[in-house]
């Protein structure tokens, strides 16, 4: 009876911290943290401060944390009130990952295809794909592409970086219009 009770509490302990895992992807989120999510509540999941300078705009802060075994890189901004002043604390901008633990609802992630994109979100209402800026060539890219889902209600994108036609990169971030 003893060991019965302890295989259970083993395996109810094993089933609870894998159930804890966020390996999900949308327009909104990678993993647990999601786009708007203020600072103090990601740093539970990062357990560490994310404020750092990082760039040439003040208001942009860029981090790198660790979640699982997983790098996720987190862009975080000063937050500010409908009339333009700030507010004290910052909110998450943007989010990427290079992981392919990482996937959408839909199986797509870092090594998914073009073409399995395109058979994914085939009848997403609103989709683009776009040819990248090749800084080394001074032009458009003959094999960097942008597979961009917008979600105009959260006011948000999801972007699959593409190189030779295989993602590379996931990013969530705030549609700033345009």
């Amino acid at each position: 009876m003893k060991k019965l009770l302890l295989l259970s509490m083993l395996f109810f302990g094993m089933t609870n911290s894998f159930a804890q895992d966020n390996f999900d992807i949308s327009t909104l989120r990678i993993g647990p943290f999601t786009i708007f999510m203020k600072d103090k509540a990601a740093e539970q999941f990062t357990k560490s401060k994310l404020v750092s300078y990082n760039g040439p705009n003040e208001y942009n802060k860029g981090n790198k944390v660790n979640y699982n075994g997983e790098i996720i890189e987190i862009t975080i901004m000063e937050i500010w009130d409908d009339e333009g002043k700030k507010e004290n604390g910052y909110q998450i901008y943007s989010l990427s990952t290079k992981s392919q633990k990482f996937r959408t609802k839909s199986g797509m992630g870092v090594g998914s295809t073009k073409d399995q994109l395109i058979d994914a979100y085939r009848n997403y209402p609103n989709f683009s794909v776009n040819q990248m800026w090749d800084e080394k060539i001074e032009k458009l890219s003959p094999s960097m592409s942008n597979f961009i889902l917008s979600d105009n209600d959260a006011g948000t994108n999801l972007s699959f970086t593409l190189i030779n036609n295989v993602v590379t990169e996931v990013s969530v971030y705030m549609n700033e219009g345009c």
